[in-house]
């Protein structure tokens, strides 16, 4: 199978949960919508191909891995294509996926399904606890396209180049000085991304 031919698998899947949603009702549970997706991208996949793994680890990044192909699920209760999603570092990516999609269930407003390609979604670096990241579908520049490294580039780099480029990012996009001069405190920055 190749990307065209997954994709068109997308189209379908998405096409459909849309349809679900809105004439058999919105489905208001992040796992179910997850487990959901499962069960109509299942049938696509014959003997010869990758089976969906119906019992995942709950940490598993992507959710569903089907060979070289992977889909992040999102849902969300809100009218909004933005949710926050997984962590920069990445540790428990499956190596053996190539390309990521997300399948975004938005069941705020009218419920629609859609999908996009993981890269092409994320759009910020949300630093808490953990640095994360945020992905809203049909984005019109990537937070890749911002620090100016692929999404093949910056996972393949350490935690600390990682987080070089997310301080980067922050410093130029996130953290510029008000008119009175004050910068938000962002302290692990560190002072020499601030100049």
């Amino acid at each position: 199978m190749n990307k065209d031919d997954f994709e068109k698998i997308l189209d379908t899947v998405c096409t459909a949960l849309t349809v679900e949603c809105r004439t058999e009702g919105k489905i208001d549970n992040a796992l179910a919508f997850e487990n959901r997706v499962r069960e109509v991208l299942d049938p696509f996949f014959g003997d010869d191909e990758p089976k969906i793994d119906f019992n995942p680890s709950v940490t598993a990044f992507p959710d569903i891995a089907l060979g070289k192909f992977g889909v992040e699920v999102k849902h969300t209760k809100k009218d909004s294509w933005r949710s926050t999603a997984n962590s920069i570092l990445q540790s428990t990516r499956d190596e053996n996926i190539a390309h990521i999609y997300i399948v975004y269930g938005k069941m705020g407003g009218e419920p629609t399904v859609a999908w996009d390609r993981y890269e092409d979604c994320v759009v910020h670096a949300r630093v808490s606890h953990s640095p994360r990241f945020e992905v809203s579908i049909n984005a019109k520049e990537s937070l890749f396209d911002k620090m100016g490294v692929t999404y093949e580039e910056f996972s393949s780099l350490s935690v600390e180049g990682k987080m070089r480029h997310v301080r980067r990012y922050y410093a130029r996009h996130v953290a510029k000085p008000s008119k009175h001069g004050s910068r938000p405190n962002l302290w692990w920055l560190g002072d020499e991304h601030l100049t």
